[in-house]
């Protein structure tokens, strides 16, 4: 009976209980706290000094007022950086595969973009529904049009993000698979395959930065 390739993107359970809470929390143990000492050590003050310059690029296009939303967006983006990684270790699951993860972080942080901009400025947030120089007889239809472009906008960003790291590790997996197959009969096509399945693999740890 052959594997599902498939079977990879299914949540891990343990007498049936799902082991994505453990997945979520794996990557926060990873980074050690800062101490109280004058002088941390080199991985302490290696993690600070990527976290401060991180969080710098990171707020440089937004205004004063946006710099209160520093440590959730640098959180949010240092862990989903970490479960990307760690997803493409052998025998790891990939919690970001799963479109239900994608969607609660999504929708929520969609939403308060929506309403803090409504709030703070309302001309501006609904402008952006009718492009300027728009012709009279199709206000209508371009209001409509960008509501529901407006809407859909985290089910689209969400399932972009997941086809794209899913389409990543089943590649991988299915080149892998042929390397290991034709590694006992056609050695030489083997050690080709296996090098593509290398810059595959350093393409997919750019993509799951950029993602």
């Amino acid at each position: 009976m052959g594997l599902n390739f498939f079977d990879q993107f299914m949540s891990p359970t343990f007498l049936g209980i799902p082991l994505i809470a453990i997945a979520l929390t794996l990557p926060w143990v990873l980074y050690p706290s800062p101490s109280s000492r004058w002088l941390n050590n080199r991985i302490i003050t290696l993690q600070s000094w990527f976290i401060n310059r991180f969080t710098q690029q990171l707020l440089i296009p937004l205004n004063p007022g946006g710099h209160k939303w520093a440590l959730l967006l640098t959180s949010l983006m240092i862990f989903l950086l970490s479960i990307n990684l760690l997803g493409l270790l052998p025998y790891t699951f990939t919690p970001t595969t799963q479109l239900s993860l994608n969607m609660g972080l999504a929708a929520p942080l969609w939403l308060a973009t929506v309403i803090i901009g409504l709030r703070n400025q309302p001309t501006a947030a609904l402008g952006h529904l009718l492009p300027e120089g728009t012709p009279t007889p199709l206000i209508p239809i371009l209001i409509i049009i960008e509501t529901i472009s407006l809407f859909i906008r985290p089910l689209a960003l969400g399932v972009r993000l997941t086809a794209n790291l899913t389409a990543g590790h089943l590649l991988i997996q299915l080149i892998a698979t042929a390397a290991f197959v034709l590694l006992p009969t056609m050695t030489t096509v083997a050690l080709l395959t296996a090098t593509i399945l290398f810059l595959l693999t350093l393409l997919e740890i750019a993509v799951a930065m950029i993602q």
